[in-house]
């Protein structure tokens, strides 16, 4: 058999590399060191978007069907929004594994070691099968206990909601777990288009069978939240099925039955890449659970929130705030996971130049990013209200959902060249300054600010959580990212055959 977080190479580039890296002779084949840097990040960093924008709208897709059922509603929203977080911790696992295989594959080939690639991946699919199953165990067993931390004990009707849902997302957890994890690695070995394809087709499904399962449509019954969770479920299988049959197709990297035997050192190397995106996710976890808690406690004393038929309207609102969050979000990691096969190899052949102008290009495209998302949310924040149901709700509702938009994204600028930063810096191999600059935002400020600003705005205090978190870690991310630029300004580097438009 053969083998296959964050972005991809061709066929034809990793055919040339091969050739590069024994001779060294033929310019045209040094494809990542002489290729100009703004065009390897489009080709690779497209494809990567795409696949993440797709994989974000498997939750996005199911809050926006079932706001617009009229007997889900808030409710329905409500429940989707406790159940995300933990759809998130499984995703945390999933990139970690798979973005860290992407980035010790990229390194592997870039210093012409292919054995440890290819253990690399191997073990990673060991790995999240093993993970995936654990986890899909934990959520079964424990799921009332795991709802009730989360906020879904606002009201009777949302935590029926949540059990519902929450039921049939678990499991699919192995083959959600599954399919993300093999995403980057797929890409790794030169097939982006396939992983898109992957990504595309489970989505496309989850599109199809929401509205029949959801609305009851070509004679189904319907299914409320149970039939959104089973639609999306049904797409994990397919993405899950078509990256298994990957791995009997893969185009560079070759792997053998010996690859899948664990070996602790290769673990642990690949875990050391990814563990900046894993704590990424999990500390955006930790932070949405403090967040739903206080909309929850905050919401029970405000004079409006705090009656039982708008109970559920904070935690609703707030969840369509983080799924729009989250669109941009798969932008600005699509271009910054882009980037990971390009750093490493570039870090393994010591050319640190290229990097720092790939770094620049990289925080531009997300300011530009950032400032889209906040002309949209500072503008048009009905007109995303709207396709989540706003029309069958009260004028509360509508009221919330403006002034969170407004508040809770001001600083969206800035949280996106955070977490290009954040990527960026893990991609370079500098794990400790990711890892520190993404627990310190997610944990110290997120979970932080949640919790202590309520105490003096109270409802309003959540809102301004994240604006606040933004703001100074922003001031800490310029800290390190001048520091990086000096680093990289003071490396003495090799300098391949190129001509100079190339660099």
């Amino acid at each position: 058999m053969r083998k296959s977080s964050h972005s991809g190479l061709t066929h034809y580039f990793f055919v040339q590399l091969e050739e590069a890296l024994k001779k060294m002779k033929d310019i045209s084949s040094a494809f990542l060191a002489t290729e100009k840097v703004g065009k390897l990040m489009k080709k690779y960093a497209i494809p990567c978007i795409i696949s993440l924008l797709v994989g974000a709208l498997y939750n996005i897709v199911d809050q926006i069907f079932i706001a617009n059922a009229d007997y889900l509603g808030s409710y329905g929203n409500a429940a989707n929004t406790v159940v995300f977080p933990l759809t998130v911790i499984a995703l945390a696992v999933a990139v970690m594994i798979g973005d860290g295989c992407c980035a010790f594959v990229s390194i592997c080939l870039g210093k012409n070691r292919p054995q440890g690639a290819s253990k690399s991946v191997g073990n990673s699919i060991l790995l999240i099968i093993i993970l995936s199953m654990a986890l899909m165990a934990i959520y079964l067993v424990f799921a009332n206990q795991i709802l009730a931390m989360l906020g879904g004990t606002v009201n009777a009707e949302t935590f029926k909601n949540s059990q519902e849902y929450f039921f049939w997302i678990s499991l699919g957890i192995p083959f959600y777990m599954f399919g993300q994890a093999m995403n980057p690695i797929i890409r790794a070995d030169g097939s982006p288009k396939f992983a898109m394809v992957t990504t595309v087709s489970g989505a496309a499904i989850n599109v199809v069978l929401d509205p029949i399962m959801i609305y009851g449509l070509l004679g189904c019954p319907q299914m409320g939240m149970a039939g959104a969770a089973i639609a999306t479920v049904i797409g994990q299988i397919a993405a899950a099925a078509f990256a298994a049959w990957y791995l009997f197709h893969t185009k560079i990297i070759k792997i053998s039955k010996s690859d899948f035997k664990p070996d602790g050192k290769i673990i642990i190397q690949t875990i050391n890449l990814g563990i900046c995106s894993f704590l990424s996710q999990i500390s955006l976890v930790a932070a949405m659970a403090a967040i739903n808690n206080m909309l929850r406690r905050y919401g029970a004393a405000d004079a409006v929130f705090g009656q039982a038929e708008y109970a559920q309207i904070p935690m609703a609102v707030v969840g369509i705030v983080m799924k729009f969050f989250q669109i941009v979000i798969s932008i600005v990691v699509g271009m910054a996971a882009g980037c990971i096969p390009i750093v490493g190899f570039n870090m393994g052949a010591n050319l640190k130049q290229r990097v720092k102008k790939l770094f620049t290009i990289l925080l531009i495209a997300e300011a530009a990013t950032g400032a889209l998302g906040f002309v949209i949310v500072e503008f048009f924040p009905k007109a995303i209200i709207n396709i989540f149901g706003a029309a069958n709700e009260s004028a509360y509702y509508t009221e919330f959902a403006v002034k969170a938009f407004r508040t809770y994204l001001v600083f969206i600028v800035l949280a996106c060249v955070n977490k290009a930063a954040f990527i960026f810096l893990q991609a370079m191999g500098k794990a400790g300054a990711s890892t520190m600059l993404s627990m310190v935002r997610e944990i110290i400020f997120g979970v932080g600010f949640a919790i202590v600003l309520p105490m003096f705005f109270g409802l309003d205090g959540v809102l301004y959580s994240m604006p606040v978190s933004d703001l100074l870690t922003a001031v800490l991310s310029l800290i390190v990212i001048v520091m990086t630029y000096k680093e990289l300004n003071n490396k003495i580097e090799n300098t391949p055959a190129e001509t100079p438009s190339n660099g």
